[in-house]
């Protein structure tokens, strides 16, 4: 098995040359534009599509997950970040919850966090017994072999990201109010039990790294790098071809012929335009563009 964690705290990680931004955007929007053209053969084709986004904590799974789904159709390409289970769901079979999300035909669907669960956070943490890890163990494999036998194209994507890193990351998101939300008492967890969860992950890896869903390792102590290795690859392991579709005609508004006018502005509650207090007057911004020249 060739997907050995290179982020555990004996092995040095050397952080990558930080991509040029205007090289970064350029690609990313092109391959933003695949996604798109691989969305439309997967709906024509009614093919079914499944990502698993994996790894640790601030790792940038859910930066990755943003990019590849900004500009693709929501109705058809899905995000599953699933909560606690409820008292009625950890009755079930483990797997039920994450049967009912997958996808119909014609559908992408991301699972940003999945089964996995159980042998990541449940097993580390102490959320479940051991009994049912090994169960899950056992039993995910022959699960996932079941959905590939079915036709679901399934992609398993581990983020890989050094102590160091992600130590980094979260002291970034407690100076920043937009992001603190992020943080979480487990996430900090992660930090103190580095090391339980590198054993817990590379046990996963032993059972779960089958020929028919393998598991891909993105590394990611970049995280610009780390979104476009993973959009290549994916697209890449996607055998869809673009789909021509005519464009359609934007038709001319036909003129009214009932005599149509629209009643008086004043009878319409409107927002307030604060925005007008962020507009430079337009003589003002004609004065500055000659001041720059």
């Amino acid at each position: 098995m060739g997907n050995k964690d290179t982020t555990d705290k004996a092995e040095k990680v050397t952080k990558p040359n930080k991509l040029d931004n205007k090289a970064y955007e350029k690609e990313l929007k092109r391959l933003q534009a695949e996604l798109v053209d691989m969305q439309q053969w997967v709906v024509e084709t009614g093919a079914r599509v499944v990502i698993i986004m994996e790894g640790r904590d601030a790792a940038g799974k859910g930066s990755a997950i943003k990019r590849i789904t900004q500009y693709l159709n929501p109705r058809t390409a899905r995000i599953e970040a699933l909560p606690a289970p409820s008292s009625r769901e950890q009755g079930q079979w483990y797997f039920q919850r994450y049967v009912e999300k997958l996808p119909t035909a014609g559908e992408i669907v991301i699972f940003d966090r999945s089964w996995y669960n159980r042998a990541g956070v449940e097993r580390v943490m102490g959320f479940c017994t051991s009994q049912e890890y090994r169960r899950f163990l056992h039993q995910a494999p022959i699960f996932e072999r079941l959905l590939v036998e079915d036709g679901i194209m399934l992609r398993k994507y581990w983020f890989s990201v050094s102590d160091e890193e992600q130590l980094a990351r979260f002291k970034s998101r407690l100076e920043d109010p937009l992001r603190r939300w992020k943080l979480s008492p487990m996430d900090l967890q992660s930090i103190t039990r580095w090391e339980e969860y590198s054993r817990a992950k590379d046990e996963m890896f032993i059972h779960t790294d089958i020929p028919s869903a393998p598991w891909y390792t993105v590394e990611s102590e970049d995280k610009k790098r780390s979104r476009i290795n993973v959009i290549n690859h994916l697209l890449s392991t996607i055998p869809y071809e673009k789909i021509e579709r005519p464009l359609p005609q934007i038709p001319e508004r036909p003129e009214s012929d009932n005599g149509y006018e629209r009643p008086p502005r004043a009878e319409f509650r409107y927002v307030p335009d604060v925005a007008s207090k962020l507009a430079q007057p337009k003589r003002k911004k004609d004065k500055a563009k000659k001041d720059r020249k």
